[in-house]
Order: C-alpha cells, then sequence, then structure tokens
C-alpha cells in the first residue's frame, strides 16, 4: 500500500472508531485517543517503531470502552476491542499479519491484563495509554472518572483493601494508590520511561498537597 493509500485508510479507521464513542465518558473519550496517538508517534519515532501500526492500534485501541462501562469493570475494554478492531479492518481487507499486529497492541494495552506486549508497537501504545493516566492530565482524568461514578472529592484516610471500584470510594485518590504511582516502573520504553519520570514526580507531589490541605495543614 503506497502512501496515498496509507493516509485514506488511515482516515477512514479514524471515522469508524470515532463513531464508537457517542455515549463515551469524558474520562475515556475521543480526546483521550488523540492525546494517545500523539504520544504514540512520539516515543514511536524515538523508538523506532513501526508508525502506521501504531496509528491504526492507537485510534482503535478503546473502541471497547462502551463495553466496559456498560458493564461496570466487568467486561474487558482490551478484549471487546480487540475482537472489534479485528472485524473492522478485515472488512478493509487489510492482511491477516498486519491486523493480528494490531490487534495484539490493543489485546495488550490495559494495565490490569495478562496479556503482555509481546512487540515494540504494543510497548509503544501500552506505554502512551498509560502516560495519559499520570502527570497534570492524569489528575485530571482521575477526578473526571471519579465523578462519572459518583466518588467522593477526596479521603486521605482511605483503606483500598476494604474499597471497590465503580462505587463513591473510588476516588482519584484511591486510582492513585491502587494504579498510578505504580505506572512509571511499568514503562515499557526508553522514551515512555523518561516522560514518566517527570510526570510521576509532578502527581505525587499534587496529591501530597491535598493530603496536607484536606487535613488543614495548609
Amino acid at each position: 500500500m503506497n502512501a496515498a493509500g496509507r493516509a485514506a485508510l488511515i482516515e477512514a479507521v479514524k471515522a469508524e472508531a470515532l463513531a464508537c464513542f457517542g455515549d463515551a465518558r469524558g474520562s475515556h473519550d475521543w480526546d483521550h485517543t488523540e492525546r494517545v496517538l500523539r504520544l504514540c508517534l512520539r516515543i514511536g519515532r524515538r523508538e523506532k517503531a513501526d508508525l502506521f501500526v501504531l496509528r491504526l492500534a492507537a485510534l482503535l485501541h478503546d473502541i471497547g470502552r462502551a463495553e466496559e462501562d456498560r458493564s461496570h469493570g466487568r467486561r474487558c475494554h482490551a478484549e471487546a476491542g480487540a475482537e472489534k478492531a479485528r472485524v473492522l479492518l478485515a472488512g478493509r481487507g487489510l492482511p491477516a499479519d498486519l491486523i493480528e499486529r494490531v490487534v495484539h497492541c490493543i489485546a495488550a494495552h490495559r494495565y490490569r491484563k495478562a496479556v503482555k506486549p509481546e512487540t515494540l508497537e504494543a510497548r509503544v501504545l501500552f506505554d502512551a495509554d498509560k502516560l495519559d493516566s499520570i502527570g497534570a492530565v492524569g489528575i485530571g482524568r482521575a477526578f473526571l472518572f471519579a465523578g462519572e461514578v459518583g466518588a467522593r472529592l477526596h479521603d486521605r484516610d482511605i483503606d483500598v483493601e476494604k474499597t471497590k471500584p465503580y462505587t463513591k470510594d473510588d476516588t482519584a485518590y484511591r486510582e492513585f494508590l491502587v494504579k498510578l504511582r505504580h505506572i512509571k516502573d511499568r514503562m515499557t520504553t526508553a522514551e515512555g520511561r523518561r516522560i514518566a519520570r517527570e510526570r510521576h514526580t509532578y502527581m505525587v507531589d499534587f496529591f501530597a498537597r491535598l493530603n496536607r490541605e484536606t487535613a488543614g495543614v495548609l
């Protein structure tokens, strides 16, 4: 496929992917997909990954998110998205090996999932998706998601072992304790690790200050 054909395919896939976000929550909406795409291209260029595969995978990586939201987390959006992407790309007549490379990226992009990213492109997508959950934008998304599920603003004394996701206890701080503070140690590329270090420091400082403010210390 020549450059013009690839560009046309990307635009067609983008339109189909966008159609899956009609009822998307703000924390996992099309804006998130576009940020992940930009990070994929930034990291992918540095790591010398296949940018065509990355563009397709980034555009499609969250098309199964609505199914997970409707099931309150029981349905894995990475699995659902991989299944939908395989059908979508096959309908475009793409070679089977290319489809499987893209599908693997999508299936392996989730933090809480046994599927490990085994290709460079899957590792880049994994890192890009996780980077969008930390730093300033990650903090914003964590509070947005907490509001979507009806959680409290903050509980500095929370015991995560006694709480559950998708409840009033599923605060941004709970997400930080359970997941976000560990992101920098899960990066799989050199560029991902470099970006994560700075974003991690910012996020840790923010939640430390939030704890002090809500305690009345500041």
